[in-house]
């Protein structure tokens, strides 16, 4: 095998159709584009236009809004986490927060925190601090006698100091 003998496989590329080359051809005159009028023009950009009538997404109400609050953890299973101790890129001792597993690979960036999640099998006492975690997850480190810290973001008291 050659670089100059690698090809496709027969039928696998289709020919370029020229189109506008005489009635003849089947395919001159209006060139595949059927009659007169804006669709048969280049440079036609209608998609969603219903004739002057409302359209459809416009007609629409309004729904929802963007959380400019709202955090985006990344989730990680306790399954991943023991694969990396087993696999000697995590420290059991250590404390396991968000630099850590990025560092281990588990995460490829930090965004804004790490929720724990409960999936998978622990075998390691390990010691966590994350941003969230859940019952199952907290159940399953304490259970073979590890910590989880879960650093809450400050909730704002209505009560003004004065």
């Amino acid at each position: 095998m050659k670089l100059n003998e690698i090809a496709d496989k027969p039928g696998a590329r289709k020919g370029r159709m020229r189109v506008g080359r005489g009635i003849g051809s089947g395919k001159g005159k209006t060139g595949g584009r059927g009659g007169k009028g804006q669709t048969a023009r280049t440079g036609v950009a209608i998609k969603g236009f219903e004739g002057g009538q409302m359209p459809l997404h416009r007609r629409l109400p309004k729904r929802g809004f963007n959380n400019i609050f709202a955090l985006t953890l990344n989730e990680v299973n306790l399954g991943r986490v023991q694969q990396a101790v087993d696999k000697g890129r995590l420290d059991a001792s250590a404390l396991i927060d968000v630099a850590a597993l990025v560092e281990a690979g588990v995460l490829r960036r930090a965004r804004d925190g790490v929720r724990l999640l409960g999936g998978g099998e622990l075998t390691s006492k390990l010691q966590f601090e994350v941003h969230g975690a859940s019952q199952s997850a907290i159940a399953a480190v304490e259970k073979l006698g590890g910590t989880v810290t879960v650093l809450a973001p400050r909730k704002e008291t209505g009560e003004q100091a004065g």
